[in-house]
């Protein structure tokens, strides 16, 4: 296996997690934060973020049922609620972008859990998950190095 680097610029990691902070606080809802960050880091095949995220779940009190079940939200009916499954929808149509665009149904859907203000945020947040996934993923950096 080629030899990766393991630095982060300084100042790109401090603007990410100015964005992630700002997105979060926006959000106003830890447990789902964590909800859409440890999703997109499954799409994405981040173990470094993954096991971060799922620390922070259990943390915020997230139970091991839901978090198990995440991988499969759609076919958990009971388990999510509608806002949750907007925001996860949302989450999958912005990180899997090879089938296009975010639809009007998915977007639409979120919009009607969440006040635009919160929308921003969530959108935010989204992004700023994928952003970290991919610096992450492309560095191969290992799961078990995160400290709370």
């Amino acid at each position: 296996m080629t030899a990766r680097t393991q630095l982060l610029d300084r100042e790109v990691a401090k603007a990410l997690s100015a964005l992630s902070a700002a997105a979060k606080k926006g959000l106003g809802d830890p447990v789902l934060a964590e909800l859409v960050m440890i999703r997109a880091s499954q799409l994405n095949h981040c173990a470094f973020c993954l096991d971060m995220h799922l620390t922070l779940a259990r943390r915020n009190g997230e139970s091991e049922e839901r978090l198990g079940m995440l991988a499969a939200w759609e076919e958990a009916d009971d388990l999510y609620d509608g806002r949750e499954r907007a925001a996860l929808a949302l989450t999958e149509a912005m990180t899997v972008l090879t089938e296009g665009f975010v639809s009007d149904e998915v977007y639409e859907g979120a919009a009607k859990h969440f006040a635009d203000g919160e929308l921003a945020h969530l959108i935010g947040l989204i992004t700023a998950i994928n952003g970290w996934n991919r610096l992450m993923v492309s560095r191969r950096v290992a799961p078990g190095g995160y400290t709370p």
